[in-house]
């Protein structure tokens, strides 16, 4: 799946950097060639966030906006109670609420936060607005100016320009746009600058064991994010053969070479939906917005689907047959083989 850079130095996105700023400090950095074998980065959930996700990291999810949300990645965070958060993303449905009420979250850079099935988030309006369980800092965005901004740390730039955003509020004394003259004469543009996260995390449908990724239906800022992260955690329903990944290179939108680590978690994104595998379950989504309303009622919904449950598995195993059952993809609906012969 790599290609031939033996002879070369080249920008590598998704290596750790030494650029360990403020999220957002995009310095393209000239990394030694890729000439090492392909390496098995299979961990287990717990490994791979004890690995690579860290105090006062800037962590970007939800970048597929309301399907494959990365809720085991979510949930092993918490139970792993990390502090000091960044988190990056658009629409993040519930996850972000789940980190920032459980106290692991200083900072939000996102378009909202909440849940689409009930509104605005109990435990972030909570921390913003009072402090509990922490203050929170938030910065404003657009799902398109936090993905412009992810996509200039992607691209090595220092910002991407816009005319998207004028006469709104967002970008009145906004830390990350900033008004600017057109170098050729036409009229001035907003300039949104780069925001490169600690870490990327991101649930597919399938992977390799070197975290080649294959992933359909919405995508939301998936690639963007991938390659502006520093690291990258590929979650998936299953690890494939190297074969099946070469077979269809095209759906290889992630490639290996960006991930740090992979796991396989079957289910790791429910409730939220993946494109051929599982159904949105509507129903925990009212429930966490119902009981959140409280911190009372928060800190009893963590303990029951969160911290009482070492992991996926277990959570399936909660979920029962039945539920299971109903939201597993049995429909199919092929897309149309491709030739790709010389």
């Amino acid at each position: 799946m790599h290609p031939d850079l033996s002879r070369t130095g080249r920008l590598q996105p998704g290596r750790e950097r030494g650029d360990r700023g403020l999220p957002g400090k995009a310095r393209p950095h000239l990394e030694p060639p890729l000439s090492s074998p392909p390496t098995d980065k299979r961990r287990s959930l717990s490994e791979a966030v004890a690995e690579q996700v860290h105090d006062g990291d800037a962590v970007a999810l939800g970048l597929a906006l309301e399907s494959g949300i990365p809720f085991a990645a979510v949930h092993e965070i918490i139970r792993q109670e990390r502090k000091d958060l960044t988190l990056i993303g658009p629409i993040s449905d519930m996850a972000f609420d789940q980190l920032i009420g459980a106290g692991a979250v200083a900072r939000v850079i996102a378009a909202w936060v909440g849940n689409v099935a009930g509104g605005s988030g109990y435990a972030f309006r909570r921390a913003f607005e009072h402090g509990i369980p922490r203050p929170l800092a938030m910065e404003d965005h657009s799902n398109f100016s936090v993905g412009l901004a992810l996509k200039a740390a992607a691209m090595g730039v220092p910002y991407l320009p816009t005319f998207t955003g004028f006469g709104g509020d967002i970008v009145r004394d906004h830390p990350r746009i900033r008004q600017l003259a057109d170098p050729f004469g036409g009229p001035d543009v907003l300039a949104v600058g780069a925001l490169r996260p600690d870490v990327a995390i991101i649930h597919v449908q399938r992977a390799d064991r070197q975290g080649n990724a294959h992933l359909w239906g919405n995508l939301g800022l998936t690639v963007e994010a991938a390659y502006a992260a520093r690291r990258t955690i590929v979650t998936c329903e299953e690890i494939v053969p190297e074969e099946v990944i070469r077979s269809d290179p095209n759906r290889t939108v992630i490639p290996g070479f960006l991930v740090t680590a992979v796991v396989e978690e079957p289910g790791g994104a429910l409730p939220s939906s993946v494109q051929g595998y599982w159904r949105r379950d509507f129903q925990p989504f009212l429930d966490y917005h119902r009981t959140s309303r409280t911190v009372d009622g928060l800190t009893a919904w963590l303990g029951q689907w969160v911290l009482e449950i070492p992991d996926r598995r277990t959570y399936l195993e909660r979920l029962g047959p039945q539920a299971r059952e109903r939201l597993a993809v049995r429909d199919q609906r092929l897309a149309a083989a491709a030739n790709f012969a010389p």
